[in-house]
């Protein structure tokens, strides 16, 4: 986890700690149920937990805020940024039973008590969150047409409550369909390795 650990010096001893179990734990799961592919798993911490704390980079979330991921996987971007934001409340969900079971089995080893799973689709979450992070489950419109209902539509951090969306290539065409507000920052803007130069961080609201 050097890696994370030069884009964010200031971690905690308990941050580095939980940073640096996630490599071991992820391989002992993915051993049993593949929830990241076998090409990605050597690149644990760039491709997977770097990446999701580029929305750390783009924002700081006020404590207290409430925070859903949808189709998190095995449990990105919601672990890394539970990690670094401790005084967050996460709520991570999936479709799939067996991937919610290895981010709750990953939640209890680190201990992070700021973070809750579920097996459940966007479309059937009730709860309302100040922000929906995802990354690149399907287009921007189906996306957000499936995750409008649980925002907020407040302003209690620096950047209006919606959807934080991790997704590369073009998204032109996407964002015009979308007819929301909405801010792209470029994940090379903060991480200089050759994975990021085509990846983005979009902010609709």
């Amino acid at each position: 986890m050097e890696i994370v650990f030069k884009y964010f010096p200031d971690l905690t001893e308990i941050q580095k700690e939980q940073f640096s179990s996630l490599e071991s734990l992820y391989r002992e799961w993915n051993a049993r149920i593949n929830v990241i592919s076998r090409k990605d798993i050597g690149y644990l911490s760039e491709r997977h937990v770097l990446h999701s704390l580029g929305i750390a980079k783009f924002i700081q979330f006020n404590h207290g805020t409430k925070i859903l991921d949808v189709g998190t996987g095995g449990g990105f971007p919601g672990i890394p940024l539970a990690i670094y934001f401790p005084e967050v409340h996460f709520h991570l969900i999936d479709s799939i039973g067996k991937k919610i079971k290895v981010v709750k089995a990953i939640t209890e080893r680190l201990g992070l008590e700021n973070l809750t799973s579920e097996q459940a689709r966007a479309e059937d979450i009730s709860g309302k969150y100040d922000f929906v992070v995802s990354r690149a489950v399907t287009t921007l419109p189906e996306f957000y047409s499936w995750v409008s209902h649980v925002l907020t539509k407040t302003k209690n951090n620096s950047s209006m409550s919606g959807v934080i969306y991790l997704k590369g290539g073009d998204l032109t065409a996407e964002i015009q369909s979308l007819n929301r507000k909405f801010r792209i920052t470029n994940l090379s803007d903060y991480f200089t390795e050759e994975f990021f130069n085509t990846k983005k961080v979009v902010h609709i609201y």
